[in-house]
């Protein structure tokens, strides 16, 4: 009969040290999940506005927190709504998941200014705070035009 120590010796040595699918090698295979048509609607999203937030409900009504923050923001930054686009990731899961995989980034909401990926709302409440993010939006001419000034031509 076998003992308890010999059977967990045992045991653990049939076990891979490391989980698979956690090695570099299962990742980039991973990066493949995203369809052709998802990647391809998400390219046109980007393209769609000068800003454009993939969120989690719509500005009017946020579903989340941290959407709501990132709409404030944008709100407290005096981004022009006519150069802003919102995407709600809850009405389409192949969008809630391709986003992820196409910036490569793990959380939504998430900002794009001038196709650019800018990233979530903890780098744009960052940014907010100092000034940098003024400074982008105001390089890409999407501010609401102050009063008396021309409206920039895009």
């Amino acid at each position: 009969m076998l003992s308890r120590t010999a059977i967990s010796t045992a045991t653990a040595t049939l076990r891979p040290r490391r989980n698979p699918f956690l090695s570099p090698r299962f990742a980039a295979l991973q990066k493949s999940f995203i369809s052709t048509e998802t990647r391809t609607a998400i390219d046109k999203a980007v393209a769609s506005a000068p800003v454009v937030l993939f969120m989690k409900g719509t500005p009017e009504t946020p579903q989340c927190g941290f959407s709501r923050a990132a709409i404030q923001i944008l709100g407290l930054q005096g981004v022009n709504p006519q150069k802003f686009t919102a995407f709600n990731v809850l009405e389409d899961e192949e969008l809630r998941a391709g986003i992820k995989e196409y910036s490569d980034w793990p959380t939504v909401p998430q900002l794009y200014v001038g196709k650019e990926f800018v990233g979530g709302t903890d780098i744009m409440m960052s940014m907010h705070q100092d000034g940098t993010l003024a400074k982008l939006f105001e390089d890409k001419e999407v501010l609401v035009p102050a009063d008396g000034e021309p409206a920039a031509q895009s």
